[in-house]
């Protein structure tokens, strides 16, 4: 995979390109990874796409500087002078988003038109309300109790402690959370992301018009053991475009973007 650097407003974007298919593969990484996390996709792919997988603002080596602000109207000027840069900007665009990556592929999924191809969703945020991001990202209150408790986790971590001991948090919950809170810098970390990717809320019902309207091939991938976002919140999303949306339960957490996984998700995006 090959490096490059988009300059953008006062930030510089970073992305990997690999291949030279004459379908375009655009990745989204999840929170805390980078576009790295897709380099064991990318030998198998070169023949069939033109894969480009972008580092998100605050992760890997992109420099954003445009503050806490950032839209889907945004990252699609980014998308779209990358594969100008690239004179891709005629193809087909396929999309493949793990995580946090698949709300931000489910809430552009529109922009493309008659251009989209398939969309790969990886363990997909965005299929179910979060009521805690939602609180803490689109409330004022909320947000100002989040930016105090990232200041000041003590009364947050005695809490989730006292939960953890009653049984009322999942012990992979309660593992995942400390492990983001716990640490100062991992914190600051937490905050920007989750305040930067607010704007990013799928409408899922044009998402659902847009596939049966242009028989888009849409493939959903879970771990039977993901105790962070579980395949049973896909069933309702599901219903009424069964014909192109396959739904796929690996053995697996929620980590499923892994090598071991390749040709499950290679063959999703060949559909």
């Amino acid at each position: 995979m090959h490096s490059f650097f988009l300059p953008y407003k006062s930030s510089r974007i970073h992305y990997l390109k690999s291949g030279s298919g004459a379908r375009c593969l655009i990745c989204f990484h999840g929170y805390g990874e980078s576009a790295r996390s897709f380099g064991f996709l990318s030998a198998s792919l070169d023949q069939d796409f033109t894969l480009f997988a972008v580092d998100l603002p605050f992760h890997g080596a992109t420099q954003w500087c445009e503050g806490l602000d950032f839209t889907p109207l945004q990252l699609m000027d980014i998308l779209e002078q990358i594969l100008a840069e690239h004179g891709c900007q005629q193809r087909k665009v396929s999309l493949l988003g793990y995580s946090m990556g698949g709300r931000i592929a489910l809430s552009i999924m529109n922009q493309f038109g008659l251009r989209l191809g398939c969309v790969v969703l990886l363990a997909p945020d965005g299929l179910r309300l979060n009521f805690w991001y939602w609180l803490t990202t689109q409330t004022w209150g909320g947000h100002r109790l989040f930016q105090l408790t990232m200041d000041h986790p003590g009364w947050f971590f005695a809490l989730l402690g006292s939960a953890n001991r009653m049984g009322l948090v999942n012990p992979s919950v309660y593992k995942f959370v400390s492990a983001y809170v716990d640490d100062q810098q991992a914190r600051e970390q937490l905050y920007r992301c989750w305040t930067v990717m607010r704007k990013f809320r799928p409408d899922l019902a044009q998402v659902k018009s847009i596939v049966r309207t242009q028989s888009i091939p849409l493939s959903l991938l879970y771990g039977r053991h993901d105790r962070i976002i579980r395949h049973g919140r896909s069933e309702g999303f599901r219903r009424g475009i069964e014909p192109w949306c396959d739904l796929v339960v690996l053995d697996a957490g929620h980590q499923v973007l892994q090598e071991k996984n390749r040709d499950l998700i290679l063959r999703a995006l060949r559909r």
